[in-house]
């Protein structure tokens, strides 16, 4: 019976390591993909700025 509880220990600690770790990759994907969005609706909105107050040349 020790034994089936030392195993069963063992299973759940691996178990809890293995989502912890999965758990910080999706932290880290979801930064970045935070910084991409931030930055491509920075740029779209200077963009749209520039085009609406003269950023372009008319003749």
């Amino acid at each position: 019976m020790k034994a089936y509880i030392n195993c069963l220990v063992i299973l759940l600690i691996s178990v809890m390591f293995t989502s912890c770790a999965a758990i910080g990759d999706i932290f880290k994907t979801g930064v970045w993909t935070g910084v991409i969005l931030v930055v491509a609706i920075i740029a779209i909105v200077i963009w749209a700025l520039s085009r609406v107050f003269g950023g372009g040349r008319r003749g």
